[in-house]
């Protein structure tokens, strides 16, 4: 079946969710039905680790995440199969019992900061699109959300940041940019840019329903 799936990457805190959003709500303005993925809700289910061990894990290297499930789940949506999507529970650093079930769309997009730094799924992508935003701002915006969000001091999400956000974000996300057919400075700011991807997938979406006729 045809679908068309897009990645959208970028450093923590650089809009990724946000550009993901606004993507899918103009396109369903257009008709078009969207599945969408976060690689957040694919982190490893650590359930036999105690909770000391689990906070202190690396969480932003690419080890950390279930690629080989999420390559999967993708899989199963390209072949028209829906899938349960885990919920991570952030606070306890592990998956809840629950999933929610996503059904397979015309368009599939997946979110996350590593996306393009593994080759397996890179090459499923489409259109993989890296959202660029400054530093600062990123920091700025991890912080605000890790407080409110995820229950975090500032004094854990500092050290973090320091030991493994940054030397995670120089050795695995910013040389994946390489990768993007499209950068999109500045997140959601960027309306122009967004309206550019929105539009080139509409003309792809376009395709794929005249094909099917």
């Amino acid at each position: 079946m045809n679908k068309v799936i897009i990645g959208i990457a970028g450093g923590t805190g650089s809009g990724k969710t946000s550009v993901a959003n606004l993507i899918v709500d103009d396109l369903k303005k257009y008709g078009c039905k969207v599945a969408l993925l976060e690689q957040d809700s694919y982190y490893a289910d650590n359930k036999d680790m105690p909770f000391d061990v689990r906070k202190e894990l690396n969480y932003d290297h690419p080890n950390s995440i279930d690629f080989k499930l999420l390559v999967e789940h993708i899989k199963d949506l390209k072949a028209g199969k829906s899938i349960e999507k885990p919920i991570y529970d952030f606070t306890t650093h592990l998956r809840t019992d629950k999933s929610e079930v996503i059904e397979a769309e015309d368009i599939i997009i997946v979110e996350g900061i590593l996306l393009f730094a593994v080759e397996e799924l890179r090459n499923m992508l489409d259109m993989k699109i890296f959202v660029d935003t400054d530093d600062d701002i990123r920091l700025l915006r991890r912080m605000e959300r890790d407080i409110k969000e995820r229950a975090r001091s500032f004094e854990s999400i500092k050290n973090q940041y320091i030991e493994t956000v940054k030397p995670m974000h120089l050795e695995f996300v910013e040389p994946s940019k390489r990768y993007a057919d499209v950068i999109i400075p500045n997140g959601k700011d960027n309306r122009v840019g967004i309206k550019m991807v929105t539009s080139r997938l509409k003309y792809l979406i376009g395709k794929i329903k005249k094909s099917g006729e």
